[in-house]
């Protein structure tokens, strides 16, 4: 630190020099070992006696755009650099996430009437059933009765005229309501003997994860018996922080990973980002789904996951190192060839993977910037146009448009004198509320967004009487509903439509 200080005084006295009123062409020496030695001759450093070697040559005015550095000294502080290229615009969103039941895959099993546990088949929690295995039987009073009852109305020799049918329907419905299977009662219909027992069987695929009865027990109608769950498919509930909530998709893909299966990579989907933000931890739950073969996803674990979005298939994309943030101005190094090193403002857009930037302006493809070391050279840049303006004031003035003000920068329209007040904003009236500080498409629609003055954004604020609900997901746009509610394709809220205002 002590030397790193060392050389950023030797740069900053240098830029005082420099920024002295207009004289002849100068070279100036330096010390390695004592870079606060600065002379305008050659000779030997008066510390330690080591020969000077040259450091930094003035330009002949004060108005230059750049700074140039000897590459002897531009090795000793430490400059790297790194080309600005076109990459894909990627973003991975890593977080935990819990394995749960998908709750719609979840069975319970329970009468609907009293009785009483003859005999379990599924003795333990955590067996596996298939849909029609038997389950349990039981007994009850009242489903006997309703046997010998259908019994007797199906009777052929019980023929009562007009009221027989409806008996024989009214029967028929009664078994049907305690879930008594077409195949049972087809069975009934031909020993034409009423059961002590009914063999209860799974509705569905599943493991056991809840018994609540043994042999012999009394159950009340509706008293849970079994819970089934289906592991073929799992969710898994994540938190996602509500800056990343940009880059979620329903239906985007998802990757996890298990601690104790790191050799094994899962894929699914997002299905579902909760409405609601967690006061306390200012995130988002998001629920995906992925596919269970063999069962290694188990309600319970936690898991890894890593969500990609690939935000444009061809970005520019700058290092987040070569980037220097000062309150609302973002300037970025530029090299240039003798040496020289160029102050650009830039724009920057999303934050992608691998520590990059999406350059909005500011840069061009293939340009090299400074990646290590450009602090030094901010530092220089910003007190040698201090001096400037405080000696020159006029020529300061006249040159504000240098690379450390870049013009491109400014917004499209500066020349009509509204370059802070420009927006983009959705063509479509129901979206004209967004306003974006970029081009790009709608994240709602996919049009491609427009630029508008405040004064005009002003006009075109949603206003008149509601038209209808819609649903927030461009391919449900179609839905139209007079009421709010739930989309009838996915489920999401429906969103308000109004109607726009007139025309100006």
């Amino acid at each position: 630190m002590k030397a790193l200080l060392k050389y950023l005084f030797a740069a900053l006295f240098a830029c005082v020099v420099l920024a002295a009123p207009a004289r002849a062409e100068k070279t100036l020496y330096t010390c390695g070992m004592h870079p606060q030695v600065i002379q305008d001759h050659p000779g030997n450093c008066p510390i330690c006696g080591m020969k000077l070697t040259p450091i930094i040559k003035a330009a002949a005015t004060t108005t230059s755009e750049s700074i140039a550095i000897d590459p002897a000294t531009t090795q000793t502080m430490g400059i790297r650099t790194a080309v600005v290229s076109r990459a894909p615009l990627r973003r991975v969103i890593r977080t935990m996430g819990a394995i749960e039941y998908n709750e719609s895959t979840l069975a319970d099993v329970s009468t609907k009437f009293r009785g009483w546990i003859e005999k379990l088949f599924v003795n333990a929690t955590g067996q596996l059933v298939m849909k029609g295995d038997p389950l349990f039987e039981v007994y009850s009073p009242d489903l006997y009765s309703a046997q010998v009852e259908y019994l007797l109305a199906t009777d052929p020799s019980n023929n009562a005229g007009a009221n027989s049918n409806s008996m024989r329907v009214s029967a028929l419905t009664k078994l049907k309501f305690f879930d008594i299977s077409d195949e049972q009662i087809a069975q009934l219909d031909k020993t034409r003997q009423p059961t002590k027992t009914l063999r209860i069987l799974a509705p569905q695929d599943g493991f056991a994860v809840e018994k609540t009865v043994v042999s012999g027990q009394m159950v009340d109608a509706g008293m849970k018996i079994y819970r089934l769950a289906d592991l073929g498919l799992v969710w898994v509930q994540a938190q996602v922080y509500e800056q990343d909530l940009p880059f979620l998709l329903l239906g985007q893909e998802a990757t996890v990973t298990l601690d104790y299966m790191p050799d094994r990579e899962f894929r699914g989907r997002v299905t579902y980002i909760y409405p609601n933000v967690d006061e306390k931890t200012r995130t988002v739950q998001v629920r995906m789904e992925f596919h269970n073969p063999g069962y290694f996803l188990k309600p319970g674990m936690f898991a890894t996951a890593r969500i990609s979005a690939e935000l444009d298939p061809s970005a520019l994309l700058v290092p987040d190192m070569a980037v220097l943030r000062s309150g609302e101005k973002t300037t970025v190094f530029v090299t240039r060839d003798g040496g020289k090193f160029e102050a650009r403002v830039v724009a920057l857009g999303a934050q992608g993977e691998n520590d990059t930037y999406q350059v909005l302006s500011g840069l061009n493809e293939g340009d090299r910037v400074v990646t290590s070391g450009q602090f030094m050279l901010d530092s220089e840049s910003q007190l040698r146009e201090a001096i400037q303006k405080m000696t020159s004031p006029k020529t300061a003035a006249a040159d504000s448009s240098t690379p450390i003000q870049s013009a491109s920068a400014r917004a499209p329209n500066a020349a009509s004198g509204e370059a802070a007040d420009v927006k983009y904003i959705c063509p479509m009236p129901e979206h004209v509320s967004i306003e974006y500080d970029h081009p790009g498409n709608c994240p709602i629609c996919g049009m491609a967004l427009v630029p508008v003055s405040s004064a005009t954004l002003r006009k075109l604020q949603p206003g008149g009487k509601l038209l209808y609900y819609t649903c927030p997901m461009p391919e449900h746009s179609d839905v139209h509903e007079a009421k709010p509610g739930k989309c009838p394709k996915c489920g999401m809220t429906l969103i308000p439509v109004m109607q726009p205002p007139p025309a100006p």
